[in-house]
C-alpha cells in the first residue's frame, strides 16, 4: 500500500507530529509513505515533497491578508506539486490541513476529484466548512450551517485586515469539498464530528479517532521541579497552552490567582515574553518549552491540570495531564470534555470561574491520589498514539 499524507509541516507542531507517527506505523510495517508539506522544513521526517517556499508562501499570505483568499493562492506551486503526486501514484491520499498559505485548493480539488483515488481527510479544526475561520465558539457564529457572510472572525486565523471575503469562501469551498467519491472524513472528537454533519460536507461518512499521545514519554516522572521552585510545600495549579490567549482562558487563571492562599501557586507553561512580565506573583510564568521530558515532569509533579479553554476540538494537553496521573478540569468547550470523567476530573459550564474554583477545592480536599491511578488508566486505555494510528492504517486498508 502507497500512501500519500499532505499537511501543512511535517514532524512539528501536533499535525505535523501526527502525520510523522502515521508514517512511522505504515513504514514499520512495509508499506510505503510519503509526506507533502508547504511550511519550514521537515523535522525528523523521511521520504516527503516540499510544496512551494517562502516566497511563495508569503505571497500567499498577503493575499490573505488583504483579499480574504487563504487556498487561493500558490498556483504554481500546486500544479508542480500535482505532477509530483502523479508520479508516486498513492494508492491513498490523506489530508490533513489544507490552510497555511501554502496550496491551491481550487487547482487541488478539481484535480483530486479527476484522480479519483481513495481519500481520507483528517478535520484538525473547523476551516473547512466556513467562509473563513478556524475555530468559531468563542464569536459564538453559526452561519457556517447556512451560508457564512460578514464573518466576526475576520481578524482572527487566517487574519483579513481589509476585506471580509467569506461569502465567495463558502461557496467556493462548499462547490470543491462536495461531490468527492470515496472519501470520508476523520475528526479527532465526537462534538466536530456532529459539527461536520451540521456543516455542507454532511454527505460523507465520519469516523472519530482520538488523538494520541507517546505514553512512553507521558507518565508520572519523578523530578525535582517543586525544589528548584521552592513550591515543596505547595498546592500546584497547572495550565498549558502553546500560546496564551484569552480565547484559551489565560484570564480565569489571572481571576483565580486573586482568589488563592499562599501555599497554593499557578504555573503557567507556554507564556510568551511581554506575558512573562506581566505575571502576578503567586504565577509562575515558563516559556513555551520544546522538551517534552520536562512538561511530563511538568505535569508529574502538579496537582490538578485546569484548561478554561473557551474553543477547542480534542486538546491532546488533557490527554498529556492524565498520562502523567493528574485529574484535569476543563470547561465544557468542543471536545475537550471527552477525555475526562467523574474520575479523573471536572467538567464544568464555560465561563464558570465560582464552580472553577470549587472543583479545584474539591481536588485539594480529596488528594491528587484519589484521581491518579483513574488517570494513568484512562490514558493508557483510550489514547495511546500506537493504537490510535493503527486505527488510520486499519481504515487505509478498508479504503484502498
Amino acid at each position: 500500500m502507497r500512501v500519500l499524507q499532505i499537511n501543512t509541516v511535517c514532524g512539528t507542531g501536533s499535525t505535523g507530529r501526527i502525520a510523522l507517527d502515521i508514517h512511522n506505523i505504515l513504514i514499520e510495517q512495509g508499506h510505503e509513505s510519503k509526506t507533502a508539506y508547504g511550511r519550514g522544513e521537515a523535522n525528523n521526517c523521511s521520504d516527503t515533497i516540499k510544496i512551494g517556499n517562502k516566497f511563495d508562501f508569503y505571497i500567499h499570505a498577503l493575499k490573505t491578508r488583504i483579499l480574504d483568499k487563504q487556498g487561493f493562492g500558490s498556483k504554481k506551486s500546486t500544479k508542480e506539486f500535482i505532477k509530483k503526486m502523479e508520479e508516486y501514484n498513492p494508492d491513498i491520499i490523506h489530508l490533513h490541513n489544507i490552510h497555511g498559505y501554502y496550496i491551491n485548493i481550487e487547482i487541488l480539488f478539481n484535480f483530486l476529484k479527476q484522480y479519483n483515488k481513495p481519500m481520507i481527510w483528517t478535520l484538525h479544526d473547523c476551516w473547512t466548512f466556513t467562509g473563513h475561520c478556524s475555530h468559531y465558539e468563542y464569536a459564538k457564529c453559526y452561519k457556517w450551517q447556512t451560508h457564512c457572510e460578514n464573518c466576526p472572525e475576520k481578524k482572527s486565523y487566517p487574519a483579513s485586515f481589509f476585506i471580509d471575503n467569506s461569502y465567495n469562501n463558502f461557496e467556493k469551498k462548499k462547490q470543491l469539498f462536495t461531490g468527492i467519491k470515496n472519501l470520508t472524513i476523520v475528526t479527532p472528537s465526537e462534538w466536530l464530528a456532529e459539527e461536520v454533519k451540521k456543516s455542507f460536507l454532511k454527505e460523507y461518512p465520519v469516523k472519530v479517532i482520538n488523538n494520541g499521545i507517546d505514553l512512553n514519554v507521558f507518565k508520572p516522572t519523578e523530578s525535582n521541579f517543586r525544589k528548584i521552585n521552592n513550591l515543596e510545600k505547595d498546592f500546584i495549579i497547572l495550565g498549558v497552552a502553546s500560546k496564551w490567549t484569552e480565547r484559551k482562558g489565560i484570564n480565569y487563571f489571572f481571576e483565580l490567582s486573586k482568589k488563592l492562599k499562599n501555599e497554593e501557586k499557578i504555573i503557567l507553561v507556554g507564556l510568551s515574553d511581554k506575558q512573562l512580565r506581566n505575571m502576578p506573583k503567586n504565577i509562575i510564568g515558563i516559556k513555551r518549552t520544546n522538551s517534552i521530558k520536562e512538561l511530563a515532569e511538568i505535569y508529574s509533579t502538579s496537582d490538578v491540570f485546569v484548561n478554561p479553554t473557551l474553543e477547542d476540538n480534542f486538546p491532546t494537553t488533557n490527554l498529556e495531564a492524565l498520562a502523567c496521573g493528574t485529574p484535569v478540569i476543563t470547561f465544557n468547550t468542543g471536545g475537550s470534555p471527552e477525555s475526562v470523567d467523574s474520575n479523573t476530573g471536572y467538567v464544568i459550564e464555560k465561563g464558570n470561574a465560582k464552580d472553577l474554583l470549587t472543583k479545584i477545592k474539591e481536588v485539594k480536599k480529596l488528594g491528587k491520589e484519589n484521581y491518579k491511578i483513574h488517570c494513568i488508566k484512562k490514558a493508557n486505555d483510550s489514547y495511546n498514539k500506537n493504537n490510535k494510528f493503527q486505527e488510520y492504517i486499519d481504515l487505509y486498508k478498508n479504503e484502498a
